[in-house]
Formats: structure tokens, sequence, C-alpha cells
């Protein structure tokens, strides 16, 4: 099935990544796991996520101490066990389950079927746009915070924080638009001189905390005062649990990122085994490093910083561990330390990004609900730090604003993975795994309706990225509806000696199209007659019955698969595919490009209403025929000579 292409200039090439084989993006099929050039080792893809997740503890205990106050390292303890023992394990099971970088979306669109899959995963994506974008904008407007209150920088940048977040956007875009390579490599060096530092920083505290002998017993007395009894520190601990789940963050990336986890020579499109084992030592090992960090740092964090520090206006709101290293390090260091943490959340947008890059062009095109183009790299990207601008430029870079729709698009995300992995243990028999993660999904449910209660911006937020991803889609659809939307034709053996059989007589090749109603010889003879009638055509001019089935109508580009029949003495091929005008005009182009004219097709006239039929085309895949045939086959097919022709009759 060939169609001419226009030739495209090198810049607008380069652009859509069409020269190149490797274009810095991972979009992958699934026929493609087995390809080895874009790939990296576990441990460094660990880093590309890990911009994202270990980015947490630049603002992860100061959220603690104003939440929890002295119960701050019991809360984060929740929060740990919460990571190990439920998300763990959770997203462990979704790099089985989707190790092509589908993420848990995959999972639930494969529990549904038709439209109501496709809407369930556009509102998902909704909250993945919410979750990554707002990571992008919040990091950046961060590690703004961080460089304005630098001593060394707070005059020169004082009152400057929107325009240095934009610059950071704008540099971002360019890593991007330069290669995923330079992106990776970046996230390395960033991740490894965070964590060197950040464990600096603890040690020299946990020191400072055994040089205060009274700081431990003082920190105790604090809890015990308000809680006297166990449970009611663990009960007090529980309750602000939803206020540090931004803690979580990182997971669904883990598994988003999983095409670029290097697997085994052997791994295979349909069990890429060795990637799966890779993907999941990334998330367990970014899981315990992060365990360990977030309780270290929320204890040494409320015992050393006074708790006035860390309300808002504070020297330590959203900097508790860069306070530490200013107060117990010297300025120098301090000053080390702020670089490394502005570096780790300037790029924990990467990873948002590198999520974003791959969710779009793995779902959006797929349903026709977003232009072609958008399954290229640097396109996406320049339209993704427009809105990461816009969403800057409108919380005029407010970290405190826009944590309410991080929360929410993270906790989203996370409660959709535990319902997804909980429903596919349940349909599977598994009743000890699904009664867990029934478990798991109760406790994220709860999360994410607490934050949604306590910050209900979020949700709103998240509400219109929703609303403007369906407006689009719907667009995109109507838009986009004539184009062919057919990968390729398959014929089985039987239906392929019919073709063959046919191209060795009379040329052109004529084809009746027919809506099988009884599939029995007098409805077969009754069109023939019918069709020639109205399109004059003698008995001597052979004709071939082409059918259509319809298999999922809110698919969008498929593969057709073509068999046949014999009824009464007529050939009949019948086809399957998600549009009948779409399946109709590939194969009537791939029939053409088998013999030596292109062939006809005759038709008889729709008797419904055209707006009905519009409808019917759209949602169903069926609607007025003929004339969207033709339409189709002329966008496919630029030379009107080496187009099929279509007659409609009657």
């Amino acid at each position: 099935m060939t169609t001419q292409r226009l030739e495209r200039t090198p810049l607008k090439r380069w652009f859509l990544d069409a020269e190149e084989a490797d274009p810095g993006g991972y979009y992958e099929r699934e026929s493609e796991a087995k390809a080895q050039e874009h790939v990296q080792p576990w441990w460094r893809v660990m880093c590309l996520t890990g911009v994202d997740y270990f980015s947490t503890l630049g603002y992860q205990p100061g959220i603690a101490a104003l939440a929890a106050g002295a119960l701050s390292p019991v809360a984060t303890l929740v929060l740990v066990l919460v990571t190990l023992f439920g998300a763990l394990p959770m997203y462990r099971r979704v790099a089985a389950e989707s190790p092509h970088g589908d993420g848990s979306l995959s999972m639930l669109e494969r529990l549904l079927s038709y439209w109501p899959s496709k809407i369930l995963v556009l509102c998902l994506i909704g909250f993945v746009a919410t979750g990554f974008v707002i990571t992008i904008t919040l990091s950046a407007a961060d590690a703004s915070a961080h460089l304005v209150e630098n001593p060394y920088l707070r005059t020169t940048l004082s009152g400057h924080k929107v325009g240095v977040t934009l610059t950071l956007l704008v540099l971002l875009a360019g890593i991007f638009l330069k290669g995923f390579k330079e992106a990776i490599g970046i996230a390395v060096v960033l991740v490894v001189a965070y964590l060197g530092l950040s464990s600096v920083v603890l040690v020299r505290g946990i020191v400072e905390i055994g040089n205060h002998p009274t700081a431990f017993s003082d920190w105790i007395t604090a809890m015990t005062s308000a809680h006297s009894a166990p449970f009611g520190i663990i009960g007090a601990s529980l309750l602000v649990f939803p206020a540090l789940a931004l803690g979580l963050s990182g997971f669904e990336t883990g598994v988003v990122v999983m095409p670029l986890v290097k697997g085994d020579a052997t791994d295979t499109a349909e069990k890429p085994e060795g990637r799966i084992r890779n993907a999941r030592k990334l998330l367990t090992t970014a899981a315990l490093i992060m365990s360990v960090l977030l309780i270290g740092s929320s204890l040494v964090t409320t015992l050393l910083i006074p708790p006035a520090a860390f309300q808002p206006g504070g020297l330590a709101n959203g900097r508790a561990l860069a306070y530490l290293a200013h107060h117990l390090l010297g300025e120098g260091f301090g000053t080390v330390y702020d670089i490394s943490t502005i570096g780790i959340l300037w790029f924990a947008g990467a990873s948002a990004m590198a999520g974003l890059l791959n969710i779009v062009p793995r779902y959006l095109p797929r349903y026709g609900m977003a232009p072609d183009w958008a399954r290229s790299t640097r396109p996406l990207v320049l339209v993704l730090s427009f809105i990461a601008a816009v969403v800057t430029l409108a919380f005029g870079a407010n970290v405190d604003e826009q944590a309410g729709a991080y929360a929410t698009g993270v906790l989203a995300l996370m409660t959709s993975a535990a319902i997804a992995v909980f429903l596919t243990e349940l349909r599977r028999g598994h009743r000890g795994a699904a009664a867990f993660f029934a478990v798991v999904s109760a406790i994220f449910v709860y999360t994410i309706t607490i934050t949604v209660e306590q910050r209900p911006e979020g949700l709103v937020i998240a509400l219109i990225f929703i609303a403007l991803i369906v407006v689009i889609s719907v667009w995109s659809r109507i838009v986009r509806s004539t184009e062919l939307r057919v990968q390729r034709v398959v014929y089985d053996d039987s239906a392929r000696a019919i073709l063959d059989d046919a191209a060795l007589g009379p040329q052109p090749l004529r084809f009746i199209a027919n809506k099988i109603n009884a599939g029995d010889k007098d409805e077969y003879r009754a069109k023939s007659l019918d069709v020639r009638m109205h399109n004059h055509l003698n008995a001597r001019q052979g004709a071939i019955f082409l059918e259509v089935e319809i298999s999922d109508a809110s698919d969008f580009a498929t593969t057709v698969h073509v068999g046949s029949a014999v009824v009464g003495g007529h050939y009949i091929l019948r086809a399957t595919g998600p549009s009948v005008p779409n399946v109709l005009a590939a194969v009537l182009l791939d029939v053409r490009d088998r013999v030596s004219k292109p062939p006809h097709i005759y038709f008889e006239w729709s008797e419904k209403a055209p707006g009905q039929n519009v409808l019917r085309f759209l949602l169903a895949g069926e609607g007025d025929i003929p004339p969207l045939t033709h339409e189709i086959i002329r966008r496919a097919e630029p030379d009107a000579d080496r187009r099929p022709q279509v007659h409609v009759g009657g």
C-alpha cells in the first residue's frame, strides 16, 4: 500500500525526527523491544527517574515538619513503610505487565474495551499531564527559590523569581531538543553529586545531634507532651500521611521510562525478561536509597532546626537540608549544596518530560486524538515547554500554590495503578495478592480523598487539563477522520488466491461494496442485480463483493485482516477493521498495488440523514460510506491517475 510523500526540508526532517534512527525519544512498539540502540544500564536510567524522586529531599523534610511538627520522623517512617510495602510491590507488578513504557494506564485500558477504555485513558492522561507538567513547573520554581535565597545571589535575583523559572524551563527544553542521551548524562552527574552532598549533610547532622545529648530527649518530650500514648503518636502520624505523599513521586516515571532500560540479548518482544528484571532493580534501589534519606533528613531537620524556621518566610521553609548545610558546614559548602539542589530540582522536570514524551505518542495519536506529528519528540518538547511556561506565569512561580495540583496528579496515578494491579490479580484468581493490593488501593484512595478535600484546587487544575485534552482529542479525531488509518492489509490464503486469480482476468478489477445481512445467495444475487442496473454494468463484467466487519470503532490505526467466502458462485472478500470507509480504502489501495490498473468499487447511496451519518462515522465507523471512501483515497493518493475509482448509483 504505497502513496506518494511530499519532500521535506532538512530542517523539517530534523524537527520531526525523520532523518534520525534514534531521534532522542523512546516511544517503542512491542516489535522494537529487542532494539538496543537507545538503551542504558538500569542504574543510569534510575538517575533519570531519580532527579524527580530524589529531588523531593529539597522540600519534603520541610513539608513534614509543617504538617506533623515533632511527629515528623514518625510520620516519615509511615511514608517509608507505605513506599516499601505498598508502592514498591505494586510497581514491580506494573513493570512486568507493561514493559514497553505503557505504565499503569495500559493495564486499565486492557480491563475495558471500545470507547469506555479510551475515555478512561483520556481522563487518566489528564492526571498524568497534571502531575508531570506541575512536576516540571514546581521543580523549576523551587530551584529558583533556592537561587533567590542564596546569600550571594539574594540581592541580585530578588523579585525576579518568575524570570529565573522561565529561563530554567528554556534550558530544559534546549537539552531535550538536542537529544536524549545528553539528558541522561546530566541526570547521572546531578544525582551522584546531590546524593553525595546530602549524605555529608546528614552525617554532619547526626554528629551534631550527638554533640547535644539533650536534643534527642527534647524531641521525645515534645512528642509525648502532645500524645502520651504510643497509639496516639501512631494515629496522629497516620492522619498527616496524605500531606507527606509527595515523597512517593517517581514510581510512575520509573515504569514509563522502561524502554530505556537495557535488557538481555535473549529478550523477546512478548517477554523482555531482562528488561523487567533490571527495571525492578531500578525501582527497588531507588526506593531503598530514598527511604534511608527520608528518615535521616526528617530526623536531623526536626531535631536541629527551630520550628519557627519552617514556617512560611522562615529560612528553612522549603529548604531544610540546605539550611543545615549553611548552618553546620559554612557558607561555602552551603553554596555548593545549593548549586547541587538547584541542579537536581531544575532537572527533576527532565524525568517528567521524558514520561510525557512517551505517554503522549503512545496513546493519543494511536487513538486519532492528536496530530500525527505528536509521535515526534521535538515538536512535543516545544508544546510541553510552552504549557509549562503558561502554568508558571499563571501561578507566579509559587511552589506552595502548585503543591496541591502536584499531589493530586501523583496520587491519582498511584491510585489508578493500585486499582489496576488489584483488578488484574482478582481477574487471574490470585486471591491472596488481590486482597493485599485491595488494602494498598484503599490506602491510596484514602490519601487522594484527603488531599482533594484539603487542597481542592489540585482537582480543579486536573479537571482543566482533562477538559483540554478531551476537547483537543475530539477536534483531532474529527480532523483526522479521513486519514487512511490502516497500517497494513493482511490476506489469508483463500483471499489471496481470489485476488491472484482475478488479477489474471480483465482489468480493471471491480468490487461491489456490501453490508452483510442474511449472507445467502439470494442476498448477493439481488445486490449484484441492483448495482449493475444502477451503474450500467453488464453481466460479462465480473465483480467481487467486498464487506467490512467493524472490530472496534474507537481504534484509529490498526491492521486490516481479509478473509474470503464463496456463496452461490459469488466471490466475497471480508475485511475486519475499525471503520468501514477506511478499511475499504485501504483494501482498494492495496489491491491497486497488486494489479495493472486501479480497481473500481460500486456503492448505493445511503438513505439516512447527513448529520446522522456524520455521527455514525465518528462513533461507530459507518456513515455515508461512498463519499468518505472517495475522500480517504483522495487524501492518501495525490496522483489522480493512480486512485481506485468510486462509483455510486441508485
